[in-house]
């Protein structure tokens, strides 16, 4: 029998400590990854996949709460086949829940968003000016108008600000793309409508806004990607070059339920 003593640490890797509804994760995972389970399919009940993976309800139940805050599931009350929890893909709230809760910690900073907003709606831009279409083209007209429109709120301007730069990115035609713009739009929501508020003359930030607006819009329509995506990228960084930063006090939601500064 051998004497030589083995070191803790001599080429040995540590044991990662798993918790049961990870496992159980893993397991949902693989069922999606070997095509057995989709987006729409709903899961098993709640009990029928505890005995199914000899686990407890409440591990399933953690394991649940997960996809949800993944924004991969949602759980339907009521009876029969409407009923349950089902896979679904709504990545853009999960990533607006992720950017925000890393923007409130100043672990990512409005800098850092704004270049990556850069990145992105060039990209968009760059896209839609290719592939846009008839509804496309009538989506972003109904913001511009609603943004136009004399007795259109600094809530509502903000609104329809956040729905126009998506639907630049959704005419795009790439899903991702459009989706972490949406995600960024939504992390920013308060920074942007802060520095609205802060405007020193807001109705003449509102026209110089719009009027930047139709010029990315023209540029769009004539398929110049490279100059519309020049505009945006000037769009972006003339509003924060311009517009104080956000206080306490300006990020305050105004009057009315707490998504009224949010797009739809």
């Amino acid at each position: 029998m051998s004497t030589d003593r083995v070191l803790v640490g001599d080429g040995w890797v540590p044991v990662p400590r798993v918790t049961t509804y990870e496992l159980v994760l893993d397991q949902i995972q693989a069922q999606i990854r070997s095509g057995r389970l989709k987006a729409g399919d709903r899961l098993p009940s709640e009990r029928d996949l505890a005995q199914a993976l000899g686990v407890s309800r409440v591990a399933v139940r953690e394991a649940v709460g997960v996809l949800k805050a993944l924004g991969v599931a949602r759980t339907a009350v009521g009876s029969g086949s409407e009923a349950g929890t089902f896979l679904d893909a709504a990545p853009a709230d999960a990533l607006s829940r992720l950017l925000e809760m890393h923007v409130l910690l100043a672990s990512v900073s409005t800098a850092d968003l704004v270049r990556a907003r850069v990145a992105l709606e060039r990209e968009s831009a760059r896209l839609a000016a290719v592939h846009a279409r008839a509804a496309d083209w009538a989506e972003l007209d109904r913001h511009l108008g609603a943004m136009a429109a004399p007795d259109c709120s600094l809530v509502d301007f903000n609104l329809h600000d956040a729905a126009f730069h998506v639907a630049i990115a959704q005419a795009g035609g790439n899903p991702l793309v459009a989706e972490l713009t949406t995600a960024l739009r939504n992390a920013m929501r308060l920074t942007l409508l802060g520095r609205l508020r802060s405007a020193a003359d807001f109705p003449a930030t509102r026209r110089r806004l719009c009027a930047e607006h139709e010029g990315i819009s023209a540029a769009l329509r004539r398929g110049d990607g490279t100059a519309a995506a020049d505009l945006v990228e000037a769009h972006i960084r003339d509003f924060y070059d311009e517009n104080p930063p956000v206080t306490p006090e300006t990020a305050m939601p105004g009057p009315g339920p707490p998504s009224d500064d949010r797009f739809p």
